[in-house]
């Protein structure tokens, strides 16, 4: 099975996806993965949330707009150094994709630079090996990849940064059990209330809901849709059928753990 992922080469979905399909073809963006998948060109990987710095804006927007199904997940834990071409350079600036850093925000800050976003870790490595006064933050493999240097050692704000991806496909999987279910809410009526009504029918049947995130609905400012994971037991789908009266409920799929 083709397994598309973000890409260039070396990125912590890159290495990841390469645990678990040999054969992985890396995409310029999220939204890239998302369409492949969409056309049955193959499965996905891609981040969801880090502990640090939240939710992946491009993966949710992914889910709510194209007709596929998390299949499975996975946590990793994920560190990001410091790297130069060389061990004198004197940098001036520091390449980063946003979600790293924002990851390495206090280190960043020490740093008193300006930071280059990137699209991603590895664009950050490339563009640091071409920038005499250049620098990035990047991980053990992309440094050796792309022949940077290692100034610097763990610039993330928490030893206990982690990332969890998650896998994607047109169909869904035939789920285990237990396994975690994912959810978008999307209220079709503005009343007091709304929130309560929205988690009350889980809480009723003592369901647990592990993640409650607000996104906007891009419809308006104020209107907002909910994206709501849960360890799925019985009662799941009467909760799911009591909250549909007055809302639209995307399933987003019902999964267990992935083993690199």
């Amino acid at each position: 099975m083709t397994l598309f992922t973000l890409g260039p080469a070396g990125t912590f979905s890159h290495e990841l996806a390469a645990r678990f399909d040999p054969d992985v073809r890396l995409c310029p963006s999220i939204a890239a993965v998302f369409a492949a998948v969409e056309a049955g060109e193959g499965d996905g990987l891609v981040p969801l949330e880090n502990s640090e710095a939240g939710s992946v804006g491009a993966t949710l927007v992914g889910l709510a707009d194209h007709a596929v199904s998390i299949t499975g997940e996975c946590t990793i834990p994920v560190r990001h150094h410091l790297a130069a071409p060389g061990v004198s350079v004197t940098f001036e600036r520091v390449y980063a994709h946003p979600q790293t850093a924002e990851q390495c925000s206090r280190r960043i800050e020490a740093f008193g630079l300006p930071v280059v976003p990137t699209a991603s870790n590895a664009a950050s490595a490339i563009a640091a090996r071409a920038d005499p006064s250049g620098a990035a933050l990047v991980s053990d493999g992309l440094a050796a990849l792309y022949g940077l240097a290692v100034l610097e050692r763990d610039c993330q704000n928490s030893g206990a940064n982690e990332t969890r991806f998650v896998r994607i496909a047109r169909t869904p999987a035939a789920p285990p059990a237990p396994c975690r279910a994912s959810l978008l809410l999307d209220p079709t009526e503005e009343r007091a209330g709304l929130l309560h009504a929205l988690l009350g029918p889980f809480a009723a049947r003592g369901l647990n809901l592990t993640r409650i995130e607000s996104r906007p609905s891009r419809r308006g400012m104020g209107r907002y849709v909910f994206y709501v994971d849960g360890d799925c037991g019985p009662g799941w789908d009467d909760a799911v059928a009591e909250v549909a009266r007055f809302c639209t409920v995307k399933d987003l799929g019902r999964y267990g753990s992935l083993a690199p």
